[in-house]
């Protein structure tokens, strides 16, 4: 009796011990990688600081209309639209609306699982039958022993977490698509006006050259140069018309409509000088969404690991059923018909895998593979987020440089092709000279038009690499939010 006593003892030491041991061992990875952000971006200029204040940093944080700083009310009615109909931003939503129900799935096992029903059973021998009806309401309720279902859980709500981030990433993605396909509309446009009206001046010119040469002023040759040029930019007019139809084409398509339904007007290139302090390094970790979506992918990966370490240590599931129990149909729902069992009635409560062909051995290392992919990943993107901020940066501040020469240049250039075409209808100089000063003149004016578009396109790049814009200024109105399901 003493012996059977201490073997029972023995037997509850050892149990606990193991529990001990496994519960030290499903510990996880860190959620959070530590980065060292610079202290500054290389590319921040002084001239680039002071437009807007920068708020606390959250990728939870309204960012407001941050493109009404354009001041085109045009370019705001392009993104709200754009926001309501854009398939790429309701596919966003609907993965949003998927990962939150899987998390409910999922988070359904750390509940009590019951269900009702009601049959016969027919059971008997050779010489005799007989017949049961039971109407049981069974459950079952798994005791989260060593975190499996919680860490399962938590990896559920993570991902779903992440699409909302992702949600967040590709509405940031489309309103920035949407203003810098706009403004690149209009840098076209405007380089059609300065190709159309270059146009008109080569027809004049060439008209010139016709009405000279029939009066034996000069040769056939300059009505061929002026033929030459003529025909020259009348083409190249129509490769810039070709760039702005498939431009328009594309706009149409962000805002959910097809390229027969939607046409932007002509009208010139107006974008304001809008500055962007790009704020501290260290914030952008916070700014951006496709981050936050990583850093959360991160953290769901390292929640999956702790259940998969869980898999390998014993389940505790408490089980019982009560209901009614007769062998005739009529008596099946009387009072004294009831009936009940506690514990398990086909199985054990308490099991631990012993041989599995080494199925949670190889779900571990998946865990482990996508966890050192996804901190991989995440370093990546904090990477990509400090190099856009950097080549966006760079681009205004050469660009606003590169603006204030081709001014220069401008001026010069106009200056140049008056004189020429003066000198040569006064006799003193060849159409050659002309042609040069024109071209010149022509090439200045479509160069400070591109830059200025590029400028434009850079700012809005530079608030989407930032992760949006905050401050008054840019929050007249609240961005659409995740729906709740």
């Amino acid at each position: 009796m003493k012996k059977t006593s201490f073997q029972k003892s023995a037997r509850v030491s050892a149990l606990l011990a193991v529990l001990i041991l496994a519960g030290c061992s499903t510990a996880r990875p860190p959620e959070k990688v530590e980065l060292e952000a610079p202290a500054q971006y290389r590319e921040q200029a002084a001239q680039l600081d002071g437009a807007w204040k920068v708020a606390v940093p959250s990728d939870y944080t309204d960012r407001g209309n941050w493109w009404r700083v354009f001041g085109s009310t045009e370019l705001n009615g392009l993104i709200d639209s754009a926001t309501e109909s854009n398939p790429n931003l309701a596919i966003a939503l609907a993965r949003v609306k998927e990962a939150r129900a899987a998390a409910g799935v999922t988070d359904a096992d750390r509940g009590v699982q019951a269900s009702v029903g009601v049959g016969p059973t027919r059971s008997g021998n050779a010489e005799s039958a007989s017949t049961t009806y039971r109407a049981p309401l069974s459950f079952s309720y798994e005791v989260d022993l060593f975190g499996r279902l919680s860490d399962a859980s938590r990896a559920a709500r993570l991902d779903a977490q992440a699409q909302e981030a992702a949600y967040r990433s590709v509405l940031l993605a489309l309103q920035a698509d949407v203003a810098q396909l706009y403004f690149t509309i209009r840098a076209l446009d405007a380089e059609m006006d300065v190709l159309q009206k270059t146009v008109t001046l080569r027809q004049e010119a060439l008209d010139l050259a016709q009405r000279r040469f029939n009066a034996g002023d000069t040769s056939e040759l300059d009505v061929a140069q002026a033929r030459t040029e003529w025909a020259t930019t009348s083409a190249e007019l129509e490769g810039v018309t070709r760039d702005r139809t498939q431009r328009d084409h594309a706009l149409a398509i962000l805002l959910g409509k097809a390229p027969a339904e939607f046409t932007l007007v002509s009208s010139p290139l107006n974008a304001p000088l809008v500055t962007v302090p790009a704020g501290l390094p260290s914030d952008l970790l916070e700014r951006r969404p496709d981050i936050a979506q990583a850093q959360r992918q991160l953290a769901a990966a390292s929640a999956r690991i702790g259940a998969a370490k869980a898999a390998f240590f014993p389940r505790l599931i408490l089980t019982g059923s009560a209901g009614y129990e007769s062998n005739e149909l009529r008596d099946l729902f009387k009072w004294s018909s009831r009936s009940w069992v506690l514990g398990p009635v086909v199985g054990t409560m308490l099991s631990m895998p012993i041989l599995d062909g080494g199925r949670n051995r190889a779900n571990l290392a998946r865990a482990d593979a996508g966890y050192e992919a996804l901190v991989a990943n995440y370093r990546q993107q904090v990477l990509t987020g400090f190099r856009e901020v950097e080549d966006n940066l760079a681009a205004l501040r050469t660009l606003d440089r590169q603006m204030a020469f081709e001014d220069q240049a401008i001026s010069s250039a106009q200056l140049a092709s008056r004189l020429a075409d003066s000198r040569y209808r006064n006799g003193s100089a060849s159409y050659f000279e002309v042609i040069d000063a024109q071209r010149s003149n022509l090439a200045s004016q479509r160069a400070r038009v591109r830059s200025a578009g590029q400028r434009a396109v850079a700012s809005v790049g530079l608030i989407r690499a930032l992760g949006g814009g905050w401050g008054a200024s840019s929050a007249s109105h609240v961005a659409p939010a995740i729906p709740e399901t």
